[in-house]
């Protein structure tokens, strides 16, 4: 069976959604949602791997990879949005039931889904995402005072993240040096070179300041884990400096059954743990219910 990824794009209320496909649609489907600062290729690998027993579909969010980037007064770039635009274009695919793999701003993005969908969802899969207190730590602090008090001075601080130092950073920070030869350059180049097509950058920070509203959201995930009880497999990468390791087993709190795995990696584990992750994944798709 080939395993060649498609590059499709599709309307959706207007605005081009770019995805990208693999496998046979008579196989379970996995929706990957991507984090921030990439875009769907970060699961061109996984994709490869895993088309020959699964229907794989990755899409990039608008103002991401390759989808459109509108004017922001026509789209409103926040994390309720964006998740409603990601529902609607798996209407518009047909995708109908599947498991969602959920990563950083996928976490989010993906949980608003679940919450107001949970008919569509078979499985989670949970790589260094969100949905507790625990995984905000002190790291967020100024980032958090900004929102609360803002001023041009710290903006200006919490800001230097949408460079093209703080892009490579997202893929390098907290990893041990022997790790690092397995990050590929490319991947944070091309976040990079997509950040800063002109009003992106702006943008970028508008919808990270967004994301207070979903840390007032966790107690809704949380209901969510708690009524629907979805299988679910938690993979964290130990050594990420963005959201702490501590919230990895906050899930089994609501999800007492979830799998959880603490892995020697970072924030991009499916770069330097990729056959780790793999086999996670297989396991946990292919035997528990």
């Amino acid at each position: 069976m080939s395993r060649q990824i498609l590059n499709k794009t599709i309307k959706v209320d207007g605005i081009d959604i770019f995805y990208r496909e693999a496998g046979d649609r008579k196989n379970p489907s996995i929706l990957l949602l991507h984090g921030f600062p990439t875009s769907s290729v970060m699961f061109k690998n996984l994709m490869i791997a895993l088309s020959k027993r699964f229907h794989l579909v990755a899409p990039d969010y608008p103002g991401f990879g390759f989808s459109a980037f509108p004017p922001k007064d026509i789209f409103e770039y926040s994390f309720r949005n964006i998740s409603a635009y990601i529902n609607e274009f798996t209407n518009e695919i047909g995708l109908k039931s599947f498991t969602v793999y959920l990563h950083d701003y996928g976490c989010p993005i993906g949980l608003r889904l679940c919450v107001n969908h949970p008919e569509k969802i078979q499985k989670i899969i949970v790589q260094n995402g969100n949905a507790y207190d625990e995984g905000i730590g002190p790291q967020w602090d100024e980032t958090i005072d900004y929102w609360q008090n803002p001023t041009p001075e710290k903006k200006a601080k919490v800001s230097q993240f949408l460079s093209e130092e703080g892009i490579r950073m997202q893929y390098t920070a907290g990893l041990p040096e022997e790790l690092l030869p397995k990050v590929s350059p490319e991947l944070w180049m091309l976040d990079w070179d997509r950040m800063r097509r002109p009003g992106n950058i702006d943008m970028q920070f508008e919808l990270n300041c967004d994301f207070k509203n979903n840390i007032k959201m966790f107690p809704v995930f949380q209901e969510y884990f708690r009524v629907h009880q979805p299988a679910a497999l938690i993979i964290w990468g130990k050594h990420d400096v963005f959201f702490s390791v501590n919230e990895a087993l906050c899930y089994k709190r609501d999800l007492p059954v979830a799998y959880t795995h603490i892995i020697d990696g970072g924030h991009m584990v499916l770069e330097t743990n990729f056959d780790e992750v793999l086999n996670l994944i297989y396991d946990f798709m292919l035997n528990q219910c």
